[in-house]
């Protein structure tokens, strides 16, 4: 037979010209999971390691999400809402280890639900207190961010949110905004002008 083939060493005879495409002629309806209007979420809640993963599960066509909540290793409750996941958040959260692998980790990838939704409460009541101007400023560059992609997060210096928040947080900026509401926006020359 040909051993020479099973024996041989060193580079492939050739080098493909493009990356294999999972599902090239088929079109994906845009309001299926994975679609345009229906994208995959965020792997959340694992190590760098599993995120690798999942992620070259989803890139060429492995990855299956679930259709139902599955059930956690730890507490035996319906609470896993992400593929490949064998842990809830809660209970990976509370053993401080990675939802997929189980296995003790310093860093865990993404952010949980509750710490996001937090997030956007104090956001929208930042943008309650502030100005007018400012609060229309920071909505168009908000929208701008998410019409590029949840992917690409605009820097600290090409945003236009950094320049209207000169507060370093945003309980800060809040009070700003709140003394500024208490003060008088004109002073007592232009009182005597209105009124005379």
């Amino acid at each position: 037979m040909s051993s020479s083939k099973s024996n041989r060493k060193g580079p492939p005879k050739h080098a493909n010209k493009f990356a294999w495409v999972p599902n090239a002629g088929v079109k994906i309806n845009p309001t299926e999971v994975g679609g345009r209007f229906r994208p995959l979420s965020d792997v959340t809640g694992v190590c760098f390691r599993c995120k690798e993963q999942i992620d070259w599960k989803r890139r060429y066509g492995k990855y299956k999400p679930l259709t139902e909540p599955s059930k956690c290793q730890r507490c035996s409750k319906r609470n896993v809402r992400q593929a490949y996941h064998n842990l809830c958040n809660g209970c990976a959260k509370e053993h401080k280890v990675c939802a997929k692998c189980s296995c003790r980790v310093d860093k865990i990838i993404g952010r949980d639900i509750s710490e996001v939704e937090a997030e956007q409460k104090t956001l929208e009541e930042a943008i309650k207190n502030a100005r007018e101007r400012e609060r229309r400023s920071l909505l168009r560059a908000m929208n701008k961010g998410k019409s590029q992609g949840s992917a690409i997060t605009p820097n600290k210096d090409e945003s236009k949110a950094g320049e209207l928040f000169t507060a370093s947080s945003l309980e800060e900026h809040a009070d700003i905004g709140r003394d500024d509401n208490d003060e008088d926006d004109y002073s007592e020359e232009d009182e005597s002008q209105i009124v005379g």
